[in-house]
């Protein structure tokens, strides 16, 4: 008798198959329904594609720019023969093309990957590894100063890599190591507690920093076309300062009082870090002038529309180009098209292109009355409304593994109710702002956020352990929402 011997990839990826036939199913059935009444043919289509694109984000049985492409021709053949606006022409192939192409000239997408090219420069200089290994030598060796110095790190980061996989990935081997230098497994409490902070901190610092993460800029991108402008840099971390803060306090005591992280000596640890930065030598030219223009584009950044006109894409545009050039800057063309992840700019890009596609069709506006107008928020004081808001957020980020994916699915929704509601549109823009913020809550589950995963990874905490830490910082982030939708942020005018 013949044995078949079955390969252990293809139980994977008959699963990833069946997933990729679900969501075409779907996408095909959305269409062939009667359209509801206030909805247009290519609203519908429109709600497709999100049915689509969400069984695709959250199964992850495609990547993510194989997505991006699935998505765009999906909607090619929904499209084709419907008008966009009603009492529009039908649309031709190239017109429904050129429709799904309207993110890949958006300036959002240019800042993305501008910002993806310095978070490549900061690599192949070392200069992201030597400003985690300076914070943490200079912090010292003690339960509670390891957790302030992962923290530091991760924000020191934030304000330069756009990327939290890239924040994160530099950071890991560090953590390792001073875990390793105390003697002990990275499955210990400390190894735990430094990789789940790692993790959450960086979700924290997502939402500290308008740069700091795609999600947020694929949000003000929507917010830009729906209301007519945008947020400054300054103006974001002015917002988002007093919650980043208490978020972080929080963090800080949920790691230590759930996880109890044991610190048996730190002489060694020490030594093991002095060891490391000293391999790094001293600082190099290109470094130097690196820091220098990430300096300059933090500085551009922080006084965007008060000492100058020009707006965050431009900046670090400028930025890049100054490190694509010969002497003057750290890398070449040829360096860094190898280590930018194409894939996220053509999911963003998509992204966008899908949110607009809702937003022109009426497909939004008609989800956002079908769902969130139902539950009669419009009698609510405005920061119940900001925290009814942001409950359905988290509740719906538990099935998405990606926050970029998240914000393309949930801002234009969260716009179109905006509008709808009593508090005028500068309240409306405020809302929306906020829950851009939301987007990142990926505390609970690794799955919620690829950083999560990075850590997890590692194998120094259970889903267990995360996810205690996780409900702490994010029942008591909402409670924060609450508490600033009340007071910080009527009084500074978001709301």
């Amino acid at each position: 008798m013949a044995l078949t011997f079955v390969s252990p990839a293809e139980p994977e990826s008959n699963r990833k198959l069946a997933y990729l036939l679900l969501a075409i199913a779907l996408f095909i059935g959305v269409l062939m329904l009667p359209t509801p009444e206030g909805l247009s043919a290519s609203g519908q289509v429109a709600l497709g594609l999100l049915v689509l694109v969400i069984v695709l984000w959250i199964s992850e049985c495609v990547s993510p720019a194989t997505s991006a492409i699935i998505l765009t021709g999906a909607a090619v053949l929904g499209l084709m023969g419907k008008p966009l606006r009603a009492g529009g022409p039908p649309l031709s192939s190239a017109g429904a093309l050129n429709a799904m192409l309207t993110g890949y000239s958006s300036s959002a997408v240019l800042l993305v990957a501008s910002a993806l090219f310095l978070a490549v420069a900061l690599k192949l200089t070392g200069l992201d590894r030597r400003v985690a290994l300076l914070v943490m030598s200079k912090v010292g060796v003690s339960r509670s100063r390891l957790i302030i110095g992962a923290m530091l790190v991760g924000f020191v980061l934030a304000l330069f890599i756009p990327s939290a996989t890239a924040r994160v990935g530099a950071v890991i081997p560090i953590m390792v190591g001073i875990t390793a230098a105390l003697g002990l497994p990275i499955t210990s409490s400390l190894g735990a507690t430094l990789m789940i902070v790692t993790a959450s901190a960086c979700s924290v610092f997502n939402m500290a920093v308008k740069t700091g993460a795609a999600q947020n800029l694929i949000s003000l991108n929507f917010m830009q076309q729906a209301f007519g402008h945008t947020v400054t840099w300054g103006a974001w971390f002015v917002a988002a300062l007093p919650f980043v803060i208490a978020l972080c306090v929080v963090l800080y005591f949920a790691a230590l009082l759930v996880l109890r992280p044991e610190v048996p000596g730190k002489a060694e640890a020490e030594a093991r870090l002095a060891e490391e930065l000293g391999k790094l030598g001293s600082v190099t030219p290109a470094e130097m002038r690196l820091m220098a223009v990430a300096m300059l584009l933090l500085v551009m950044w922080s006084t965007e529309g008060s000492l100058h006109p020009f707006d965050t894409a431009t900046t670090t545009q400028i930025g890049i180009a100054l490190l694509l050039m010969p002497r003057i800057g750290v890398m070449h063309w040829a360096q860094a098209e190898k280590l930018v992840p194409w894939g996220t700019i053509v999911l963003f890009a998509a992204g966008i292109s899908l949110g607009t596609l809702m937003s022109t069709t009426g497909a939004a506006a008609w989800l956002a009355q079908a769902t969130l107008g139902r539950l009669g928020l419009e009698a609510l004081p405005i920061f119940l409304v900001v925290g009814a808001l942001s409950l359905f957020s988290i509740v719906l980020h538990l099935g998405f593994a990606s926050a970029t994916g998240l914000a393309s699915t949930l801002i234009p929704i969260m716009i179109a109710f905006a509008k709808t509601l009593p508090f005028g549109e500068q309240a409306a823009f405020g809302i929306v702002l906020i829950q851009s913020m939301v987007v990142s809550f990926g505390f609970i589950l690794p799955t919620n956020a690829p950083q999560n995963m990075l850590c997890y990874g590692t194998g120094a905490f259970t889903i267990a352990q995360f996810a205690k830490v996780g409900l702490i910082v994010t029942i008591a982030g909402w409670l924060l929402i609450l508490l600033l939708s009340a007071t910080w942020w009527p009084m500074i005018g978001v709301l």
